[in-house]
């Protein structure tokens, strides 16, 4: 008996142990402490549930809402998505507390730090294989490495070295769809605007930064957006430890797509390395490559190096951001432009007059990216009202106060951009509208306060690729809106959904007209 007390005591003293480390001190304690320190500040919000958190409340609220469709002329999509006020509150992700904020004030000082005091949320296995752990993700002196990097590739005049190859991209496009057009006795054609933009942004960054083909760009793109449906399917259940490790269906099918996605990547990189002259190129892969080959050859690590990995992840994310911003945004300008045709009309006008009838090219790019030119300000309001991120995260490094409220040290706080780019307090009572017009001044006086449009981010971590994003999507719609009119299919449902990025849910599909039908 004594022997089988001795077993039975050293089996249950590691089991209290593992109950402590891994289920009561994280999924109970942690919790209640901190509802408990944050409700004294006055935020409150969903009351936490053991392992779920507000996982399952947010499921049923996004259910419940599923089904809402509104008039192609109402853009308050915020009820299909959330059910939120303007007060900071707090909910539950499994047992991590997220705070969510919509103070322009607070989300100046957090985004616009330079202290290092606020990083970037965890993500989950799934969008990290997604995205991969580039530029967007890293921290800290690894963050201040890879920009270092990068960020030759996307000054302004290599950028515009890059409009030949996006028009040239686009151009077959606009081929295809006049040839469709043009086959039917009345001019028109109806086609998934969103799918064709999906495929030629793809197609774009392949090219322009990668010096990629078609065939393994639209490789790595359905890697990618397959692995999306599953980060997105897989976001809200619990997160049990240990689980994505089982041999189940959906983790053979992740790990399938992340091992044909680093293939292709791997394929694209060494296409480079085999096909080296004089040196690797001037665009994001081959200045990428000239820092890991360097760093091989014998240098010390140095500010100005990365590995064969850091580069895979750095292609997984620009490959991701370069085509998904970009044919987010062309997409919901067209489903704007078709909504109004008065501007759609304004825009044809001044691209005819900027580009004349030839393609457009990096000078009079430049002309219609000026902030007083039309175009700029009906896609700057697009991403106003449809940018492509519904919120920005962040989290302290170290207890800090924001405003006037303590935030715990890796308490993830949760910045609203859909939210707060309706707030009439700051853009005005036509907050909820389309004018493209609040922006005749330029972004910084187009509101009440200079950071108000939150779309690229702001601060040191904004968007490295925003001036190419604008860019490609002028070359496009100008090319666009030479060769046809366009209005929305009748089959067109108005129901934005959230799929880790703002999509239209049922696509958007669109009749095309050629102008001299």
């Amino acid at each position: 008996m004594a022997s089988l007390a001795l077993v039975f005591l050293a089996l249950l003293l590691p089991t209290i142990s593992w109950l402590w480390d891994y289920i009561i001190v994280p999924h109970i304690w942690r919790p209640y402490i901190a509802a408990k320190r944050l409700r004294e500040q006055g935020i409150r919000g969903s009351p936490y549930k053991f392992l779920k958190g507000c996982n399952e409340d947010v499921k049923k609220m996004k259910d419940a809402a599923d089904d809402l469709v509104l008039d192609v002329h109402d853009h308050n999509y915020l009820p299909r998505i959330t059910n939120v006020d303007g007060e900071p509150f707090v909910y539950w992700f499994g047992a991590k507390p997220r705070i969510c904020i919509f103070n322009y004030g607070w989300a100046r000082q957090i985004l616009s730090s330079k202290s290092g005091h606020f990083l970037k949320n965890d993500t989950t296995p799934t969008v990290l294989a997604l995205l991969g752990k580039g530029l967007v993700l890293v921290e800290g002196i690894d963050w201040e490495r890879h920009r270092r990097v990068i960020n030759p590739a996307f000054t302004m005049d290599k950028i515009k070295m890059m409009t030949k190859t996006m028009v040239a991209c686009a151009q077959n496009m606009v081929k295809e769809l006049e040839d469709q057009a043009s086959s039917n006795k009345n001019g028109e054609t109806q086609v998934e605007l969103d799918k064709q933009f999906q495929e030629l942004t793809a197609d774009i960054i392949s090219h322009t930064a990668f010096g990629s083909s078609y065939k393994l760009g639209i490789e790595a793109f359905h890697a990618q957006k397959e692995l999306q449906e599953i980060a997105v399917k897989s976001l809200l259940n619990v997160q049990i430890p240990g689980f994505s490790y089982l041999p189940t269906k959906g983790n053979w099918r992740k790990l399938t797509l992340e091992k044909k996605l680093r293939g292709t990547l791997m394929q694209i990189i060494q296409s480079r390395l085999s096909s080296k002259g004089s040196g690797y190129g001037s665009d994001l892969l081959g200045l990428m490559l000239e820092a890991c080959i360097a760093t091989d050859q014998g240098r010390e690590q140095h500010q100005l190096s990365l590995s064969i990995d850091e580069i895979i992840h750095e292609c997984k994310t620009f490959f991701f951001a370069g085509h998904e911003t970009t044919s987010l945004l062309l997409t919901w300008t067209v489903f704007l432009l078709s909504v109004y045709p008065e501007w759609q009309a304004r825009l044809r006008l001044e691209a005819l007059r900027e580009c004349g009838k030839e393609n457009p090219n990096g000078d009079n790019l430049s002309k219609l990216k000026e902030a007083r030119k039309l175009m700029s300000m009906v896609f700057l309001e697009t991403l106003r009202l449809y940018g492509p991120a519904l919120f920005l995260q962040r989290k302290p490094l170290t207890d800090i106060t924001v405003g006037e409220t303590k935030i715990p040290k890796d308490h993830a706080i949760i910045i609203p951009s859909a939210i707060m780019h309706r707030d009439k307090e700051i853009w005005g009572d036509d907050a909820d509208e389309f004018n493209p017009l609040r922006f005749q001044n330029g972004v910084t006086r187009a509101a009440k306060v200079p950071h108000a449009l939150l779309a690229f981010s702001i601060g040191p971590r904004s968007c490295i690729g925003q001036n190419f994003a604008m860019l490609e999507a002028k070359s496009v719609m100008a090319m666009i809106l030479k060769k046809f009119s366009f209005t929305l299919s009748p089959n067109y449902v108005h129901a934005p959904v959230d799929l880790l990025t703002l999509q239209p849910k049922f696509g958007l599909p669109v009749v095309l007209r050629l102008l001299d039908a």
